[in-house]
């Protein structure tokens, strides 16, 4: 308690000086009432706010103040001179390479696009090198000169127009300061009676209360709200395709390892070796461990020779398949190596038609961009039944998101080395006002199924969506990496409402 008790003490002190500067000189402003009592700008707030809560003994306003301020690198400038002055100042008479310059002076490459620009100097070929001479006798700094007038409070002398230029260059920046215009209210004194906050028993009991000042309640208030955790959009539409999924008869499939095996991913997948896909600028390989080595051996054998010679009414790839490329780690590239080995494993027992979805992350070594990361998750969804058709993938994914409420669809055809016929999903984004593709969809192959032991009549339609892009059209978000990433907005999870696809 001792704490509190300096601490209002402190408080209360401040307060009092405050009104008897207000009684003394009149109106001030709570930037200029910290200066003339030497005491941070926040301290006099806290004491103008307890004034506030304490009746009207004061008049606030709030005045908003732009001032301009050097950077880190503005005052460099100014003790230095600009980029491009110092360029021109290493420029030697008979000239100079310009790899030299690039190596010896700071900021050169901004140097010298500048001074170029400036008719400075310019850049001719020397010996198939470039080489750097002046173009003018001497030079003006003028951005070194008009940031010492910033510097010495004279913001007024530099035309907007050239202070946005600096700013752009990140020698300048605008602050915006907030502070109070303090004035006389209705009920001003120069001391603050301490109000009481808590009507007490023995208040009542001796009856001292009628003497004593009570500050009002606010029976409104609905007090602080506990702290508490608050699910990621991610989550609540995960949450709701996990729920679409079950409604339809879908069973979950296990997806707890994020490092594949080349051989499940790709090979299994009727995926040639050779593939682009397969390439170190598509997909992320394990250094440690290096190998998988545990595979089914005579279903090796039998995805061996449909790669290399066909089989099953395919004539294969005609290449040699190499075992030491289908042992190769990796972060797997799409959940799919996962329905490769339901689908195995299903085939190892008397056939039974299935429905099975995955919602798990995936990782492709991708270049980032506003609908693309390295890391994304992918929704997974296969059927395995006697018979099925194209119509029935078609109707199928019509129904799925219909139940996301998302009903402005379009096929594509396209080509998966796994699916014939494949086509790609695409919905209209109406933030970004285009159509974004938002997953992939076929019919397995006979190449990738029959080796695995299936039924010749059965057919597998499957199709592999992203979570992140449906989510951005759920919420309005235009850029991928405003939901996921160091952009994301605390409070944007905070206060974005639970998921509810109309379905």
């Amino acid at each position: 308690m001792p704490v509190c008790s300096n601490l209002y003490e402190m408080t209360s002190d401040l307060s009092e000086k405050v009104l008897e500067y207000l009684d003394k000189y009149g109106n001030v402003d709570t930037l200029d009432l910290a200066e003339y009592l030497h005491v941070d700008h926040q301290k006099v707030v806290g004491a103008v706010k307890s004034l506030q809560a304490a009746g009207d003994f004061i008049t606030v306003e709030q005045q908003v103040h732009k001032k301009w301020e050097l950077t880190e690198e503005g005052l460099s400038v100014v003790d230095k001179g600009s980029h491009e002055a110092v360029v021109y100042n290493a420029v030697p008479a008979e000239g100079i390479a310009q790899s030299v310059i690039m190596q010896t002076v700071p900021n050169a490459k901004v140097g010298l696009s500048k001074a170029v620009s400036s008719g400075w100097i310019t850049i001719t070929k020397n010996f198939g090198e470039p080489f750097v001479t002046r173009r003018v006798e001497g030079i003006k700094d003028v951005v070194r000169e008009h940031l010492q007038l910033i510097v010495g409070k004279s913001p007024s002398e530099v035309i907007d127009t050239q202070k946005q230029e600096y700013k752009k260059r990140k020698l300048l920046q605008e602050v915006v300061m907030k502070s109070f215009l303090l004035g006389k209210g209705k009920d001003f004194g120069t001391s603050v009676e301490k109000m009481e906050t808590e009507l007490t028993q023995e208040m009542i009991a001796n009856g001292s209360w009628k003497g004593r000042n009570f500050k009002p309640y606010n029976l409104d208030s609905l007090g602080i709200s506990p702290d508490r955790g608050h699910l990621h959009p991610l989550l609540k539409v995960r949450d709701q395709f996990r729920q679409i999924f079950l409604e339809m008869g879908f069973s979950e499939m296990p997806t707890n390892n994020f490092v594949e095996s080349s051989f499940w991913n790709f090979d299994a997948l009727y995926q040639p070796q050779q593939h682009p896909a397969r390439d170190a600028h598509d997909t992320f390989f394990i250094s440690e461990p290096k190998l998988s080595t545990q595979f089914p051996s005579d279903y090796v054998e039998r995805v061996k020779r449909v790669h290399s010679v066909g089989g099953y009414g395919s004539q294969g790839y005609g290449y040699e398949w190499k075992i030491e490329e289908a042992q190769k780690n990796l972060l797997r590239t799409h959940t799919t190596a996962v329905s490769a080995r339901m689908l195995y494993q299903l085939a190892q027992k008397e056939f039974c038609p299935a429905k099975y979805f995955s919602i798990d992350r995936v990782f492709r070594n991708e270049t980032l961009d506003a609908t693309h990361l390295a890391e994304f998750n992918q929704v997974e969804g296969l059927i395995v039944d006697h018979n099925l058709t194209l119509g029935d993938l078609i109707g199928t994914l019509y129904e799925f998101f219909k139940k996301l409420g998302i009903t402005k669809l379009n096929f594509k055809p396209a080509y998966n080395p796994y699916t014939e016929p494949s086509m790609e999903i695409f919905c209209y984004h109406t933030g970004l006002r285009k159509w974004i593709e938002v997953g992939n969809s076929g019919v397995f192959r006979p190449e990738m199924l029959l080796p695995m032991g299936l039924p010749e009549d059965v057919n597998v339609i499957a199709w592999g969506l992203s979570l992140e892009r449906p989510t951005m059209i759920k919420y309005g978000l235009n850029n991928i990496r405003d939901l996921v990433g160091p952009r994301v907005n605390i409070q944007m999870v905070h206060d974005n409402p639970i998921c509810r696809l109309e379905k």
